[in-house]
């Protein structure tokens, strides 16, 4: 009987304390969810008109030496608010912050982020959240293969230390901004690959995936304003055409984001970057102009133009924004080349104003990559050190494409870019077959222009079949058979410039015929 009601008091007890412990973690649970009552809830089109066009605080916070950031390591001074304010006041209204942490951050288990360092990217953040802007903040040169002291690299050896790592970090920075409200936005990564300029491996592809993932579930877990505010998320290499390509990227999914968002809206956008043509916008070359309007031929290239970059950003609409995901161009932009083409500053702006209204009709977010470095080879749009617009012309035109009206219409299809062909006599196709149907091919441009991406198209009689190719990507229907450079070749310089590929062939027949070289 004492047995018997001891029991009964011992029951009691545990259960009383196991509905104390319940109720508890319930109310934890409920008041990191709440939303403070500043929080506004931005569908994806509110998301686009409030952030507007953007500017990056290039090679500042992500600066690094030996693995120690630094903002000022890489030549830029000191950031002041007044920079921001003078950013703000030429019209942009959301600010990129990349930034590195490499050695900052301590050993496993905890991955202790330094608090002074934190602490200062808090204080930028502060500058450009208290003037209304939108600020996105991400880990930028952490995945750089090249930066000492990298880490968040996807064909590493040991993932599951790198993926605790990365949960670790994100857990600490998500805490530290809980209460922001909808001006911050949590982008997980930069320009995230292998360092090789191939294809993306699926297993690596695979781990970017995870990486994402594990951000989302992260930043969502720490609950208040970080389970509603709205998350960046790149694909490989944040390049467009292995993100919208079948190459494996997926969108995370969102299983912790708050029940106050409705369940038809997302709270996901897609980060790409737009550096094409790469011999225009980054390359020290002389390639200075681009464009319809460009007048010499020998300045220019004959890819990328404005037909492939409005095919790009109406793939971009295709693919995510039709579904709800936006996307944001977390950098762009083109180097000074008026050192040797003083014209060079009218076909930036030219470029400029292109994308901007282009990625504003297609539902995404222009967001122009500042480096701090004015002049030869520089990106720079403002003074660092006085804050003084230094490209007013590259300004008005952003800013005049920012007043482009998004078009969000669901009938938008495909755009197809035509191949430009190559007159005969321009080109010359050199054709070597083995006894064993090993073939190779050299073609040499004796054009006085650049050629960036081409095709080769030509017939294949009998039933001879490819079988295995190298230096490019093959279809053939029958006889015919389209060549497309691979990602490391397409480039056939002007006046003898030549590009090499090769392939296996099955079955017999006469050498191929009726060539015809495309430019793309």
């Amino acid at each position: 009987m004492f047995k018997s009601k001891r029991f009964r008091v011992f029951l009691q007890m545990v259960t009383f304390l196991f509905v104390i412990s319940i109720f508890s973690i319930g109310l934890n649970v409920s008041a990191a969810s709440e939303l403070t009552p500043d929080f506004k809830q931005l569908n994806y089109a509110q998301l686009l008109s409030e952030m507007g066009t953007g500017w990056n605080l290039g090679n500042s916070l992500e600066a690094s030496v030996n693995g120690n950031p630094s903002e000022t390591s890489w030549n830029n001074p000191t950031i002041t608010k007044d920079l921001i304010t003078k950013v703000k006041n030429a019209g942009f209204n959301t600010i990129r912050i990349p930034v590195s942490y490499l050695n900052k951050i301590g050993s496993g288990p905890n991955y202790t982020i330094e608090a002074a360092w934190l602490n200062r990217v808090k204080e930028v953040v502060d500058y450009a959240i208290s003037q209304d802007m939108y600020v996105i903040i991400n880990m930028h040169g952490d995945g750089y293969k090249t930066v000492v002291g990298s880490w968040l690299i996807v064909d590493a050896v040991d993932q599951e230390t790198i993926r605790e790592k990365y949960e670790k970090v994100w857990q600490q920075i998500a805490n530290k901004f809980i209460n922001y409200d909808e001006h911050l936005i949590f982008e997980s990564m930069n320009e995230e690959f292998d360092g090789d300029w191939d294809d993306p491996k699926p297993a690596d592809y695979a781990n970017l995936n995870v990486y994402n993932q594990i951000f989302v579930d992260t930043v969502r877990k720490t609950g208040g304003n970080n389970s509603a505010r709205w998350l960046l998320i790149p694909g490989w290499n944040t390049d467009i055409y292995y993100t919208t390509g079948d190459f494996g990227f997926k969108i995370p999914t969102d299983n912790y984001r708050s029940a106050s968002i409705p369940a038809s809206e997302k709270r996901i956008a897609i980060s790409v970057h737009y550096y094409t043509p790469w011999d225009f916008c980054g390359a020290e070359s002389d390639i200075t102009q681009w464009g319809a309007t460009a007048t010499v031929p020998d300045r220019t290239v004959t890819w990328g133009q404005e037909d492939y970059m409005e095919s790009q950003f109406n793939t971009m609409y295709n693919k995510f924004v039709k579904q709800g995901y936006p996307f944001i161009v977390g950098e762009y932009g083109s180097i000074d080349k008026t050192r040797s083409d003083p014209d060079n500053n009218t076909y930036r702006q030219i470029f400029a104003k292109a994308l901007c209204s282009k990625v504003k009709k297609y539902g995404g977010v222009p967001v122009y990559w500042d480096n701090g470095y004015n002049g030869s080879a520089g990106f720079g749009i403002f003074d660092r050190y006085t804050g003084a617009v230094t490209q007013q012309g590259i300004i008005d035109a952003i800013m005049e494409a920012n007043e482009t009206t998004p078009d969000y219409d669901p009938n938008v299809e495909p755009i197809v870019v035509e191949p430009t062909p190559i007159p005969d006599g321009s080109f010359v196709v050199t054709y070597d077959r083995s006894e064993s149907g090993t073939v190779n091919i050299t073609i040499e441009s004796k054009l006085r222009l650049h050629i960036d991406s081409w095709t080769l198209e030509f017939n294949f009689p009998g039933d001879q079949k490819i079988t295995s190719i190298w230096g490019g990507k093959f279809t053939q229907s029958g006889s015919y058979v389209v060549i497309t450079n691979a990602d490391y070749n397409g480039r056939i310089t002007a006046n003898g410039g030549t590009t090499t590929l090769g392939f296996n062939v099955s079955g017999s027949g006469e050498d191929l015929h009726h060539l015809k070289l495309m430019a793309l």
